[in-house]
């Protein structure tokens, strides 16, 4: 899993704790966490076509939720960042070379069973945890976070 699904998952717990009625530009986002905006930009247009987010272009344009953030499961976010496709892919290499002789199995893969019953318990993890539970969380641990980072956004020029 590469760094934009980090920065987009910040990146939308900070537009929950800011409202649904703020848009934030993407330099502003970038800042926040000292990441390069145009790479962050990148995984905030990924979050737009899937629905997650919204952008306004113009003065007092950015991006803002799209929907309510327990409508938005961190699953929603890998698959927008990562994209739809199994993280193991397999080949069949127990097919080739002195593995199999050329011979073809009618049973499963027990590698690739193994690797898909794995991937599908943790996209179902991902699945059942909204960015409202993140920030729950969050407030938990930290109760000053949503406010700090309010504060932050109504603060700072960019």
């Amino acid at each position: 899993m590469n760094e934009g699904v980090e920065w987009a998952v910040h990146s939308c717990l900070n537009l929950a704790w800011l409202g649904e009625d703020r848009a934030v530009p993407a330099a502003k986002l970038a800042a926040f966490y000292e990441l390069p905006a145009a790479y962050l930009n990148k995984q905030l247009q990924a979050l737009a076509r899937a629905g997650i987010v919204t952008s306004t272009s113009g003065p007092r344009g950015g991006f803002r939720l799209a929907r309510p953030p327990e409508k938005i499961t961190l699953m929603d976010v890998v698959a927008a960042i990562e994209g739809p496709d199994e993280a193991f892919r397999c080949t069949e290499i127990r097919h080739r070379g002195g593995s199999g002789s050329g011979s073809r199995s009618e049973t499963p893969c027990a590698v690739h069973t193994s690797m898909r019953k794995a991937e599908l318990a943790w996209r179902r993890e991902l699945a059942s945890q909204s960015i409202a539970d993140i920030a729950a969380t969050v407030d938990d641990h930290s109760p000053a976070a949503a406010e700090r980072v309010r504060r932050w956004f109504g603060d700072t020029r960019t």
